[in-house]
Formats: C-alpha cells, structure tokens, sequence
C-alpha cells in the first residue's frame, strides 16, 4: 500500500515485519567517488537524517564511524545498513564479515544487514546453495541481536522464492534499484504480499531524472526540483528511498520533500512513464551493485 500523502515535518517510518520502524528517506554512500565526510555530517547534524545505507563493499564504514561521532548524534537515534559483499559468502565469513562491519563502524549492533547481491562465486557450489548456507549465518547473527533486522538487495522473484524454501526467516527487506524508469512493479508486489518491505536505491536514476522533460514539468509545477519530484514520487508509492549524494546543498534538497504532496494523477504519471533502462541484473556488472 503506498504512503500516506501528508503533510509532515518529520521523515515518517515504515514498519517491518518484526514491528521495528526504519526512516522512509535515507542517505546512501557509495564506491568511486560516493562519499563525503562533510556531507554526512550535515545530513545528521543540519538535516535531521536518521538512516544511512552502506556496505562493505563501498570502502567507507571506517570513515562513517567518524562522521556520526563528529555529528553528535547518538546510536540509539540512527538506523545503520550495511551490506555483505560476495567474497564474504558462506556460513562463518558471513558471520565474521558482519562482525568486522560493526567494528568498523564503532557499532555492537546493525540495524539492518543485506546480502548484497544474489549469486555467489564458486566453481564447486551453485549459488543457491550459497545463499543459503549464507542465510543461515544471517539468521544467526538476528537471533544473536547482532543485526535487528536481515534482509537482501537486487533479488528477483525466484531468488527469493528459493530463500523462502531454504530458510525459516523471510528477509525483511529487498533492496532494488527503483526510479521512474525503472518500476519492478511484480517485485514489488510480491515483496508487499509477502510482508518483506522494498526499499529502493539510485532515485535519482544516477541523473537521468534531471532532464526528462515531464520530471521537470512536475517540477514547475510544484515549485520543486527534479529530484525532489522523484524522490517525493518513491516515497509516496511507500518505498524506502535512499538518494545519495556528496554536496550538502543537493543532500539538503533531497530532505526537503515532506512539505508537499503529489496529485494522485502526477502519481500515475510517473508510474507510467516508459522505462528506459532494464533490471540491475540485465545490465549493471556484478561490482556495481
């Protein structure tokens, strides 16, 4: 179901299964490039974000612990992501893997941990089975309080099909690339039917928001950026949506999207608009995701 369209000052939540609340905007971090000391800092000190995404495979949770450090703000108030990078597949390196990832983030705890991808790398063992000795260690370190929520990212239907028969916990969230031009509406859907809540990364569609000219119509509009018209879009569709970006004046437009609502007919504008890019599976190489 998607969000409620109100007028809040406040970044609403979103419920996951286990009843834990995860902030609706987020900030993400990224590789090459993708991250900003200063930025981060602003985001938690100026802008009031709460829940930051990151991986190990971004190379910057060390840097992290010391941006939320220096931003005075303090645990209990944040919601941390990181993720398990493919190298780290398997049932006790799952488990040392996430245990290194705290400690470089000066945490004893994730508020939520993903599989980062969903095939593995072995000559000798098919990914699903890798998957699943793998969950199992995720499960572990939830049971353990480690991690107080497990989830996945760029799963499809059948990966997470194969999850649910090969496991006894079902991930709380799928984390999928999820803009305009990309809408996995049938992941989606399927994700809602099974309670695992969806949460998307690259809104922004790495720019291509910026120029499509009924982006920037809504935008004129409504008084608002292109990318204030596609983030307020995600979350009004009720998806977790996590902008990243390393300019504080750009981090502070993303915030700014809780101070208007979309017309249900802009909504479905959007939801219509012809897809010009495939699923991050078809086209992005496996380091990218």
């Amino acid at each position: 179901m998607a969000a409620t369209c109100t007028r809040l000052a406040k970044c609403p939540t979103v419920a996951l299964s286990n009843g834990l609340q995860v902030p609706i905007l987020g900030l993400g971090t990224s590789h090459h490039g993708g991250y900003s000391h200063r930025a981060v800092v602003y985001a938690l000190r100026e802008c009031g974000i709460r829940h930051i995404d990151t991986a190990k495979r971004y190379g910057c949770e060390s840097d992290l612990q010391k941006a939320i450090r220096e931003s005075g703000v303090e645990r209990q108030q944040l919601w941390i992501t990181s993720k398990l990078w493919i190298t780290d597949y398997g049932y006790q390196t799952t488990k040392q893997a996430c245990l290194e990832s705290c400690r470089r983030l000066g945490v004893d705890y994730l508020d939520l941990y993903l599989i980062h991808w969903p095939d593995g790398r072995s000559p000798t063992t098919s990914s699903r089975e890798i998957r699943a000795e793998t969950w199992r260690a995720m499960e572990e370190l939830y049971d353990e309080g480690v991690c107080r929520a497990i989830g996945v990212s760029n799963f499809l239907i059948s990966h997470l099909e194969q999850l649910k028969e090969d496991s006894s916990i079902v991930p709380h969230v799928n984390q999928v690339e999820y803009h305009p031009f990309q809408r996995p509406q049938e992941l989606v859907d399927y994700c809602q039917s099974q309670d695992i809540v969806f949460e998307g990364h690259c809104p922004l569609a790495k720019g291509a928001v910026f120029t499509d000219p009924t982006i920037t119509e809504l935008a004129k509009k409504y008084g608002k950026t292109p990318a204030q018209i596609s983030i307020r879009w995600s979350i009004q569709n009720g998806i977790i949506t996590i902008p990243k970006s390393t300019k504080e004046e750009r981090v502070l437009e993303n915030c700014q999207v809780f101070d208007f609502c979309m017309e249900q007919q802009d909504q479905d504008l959007l939801n219509h608009l012809t897809p010009t890019r495939r699923m991050i599976h078809l086209t992005y190489p496996l380091w990218n995701g």
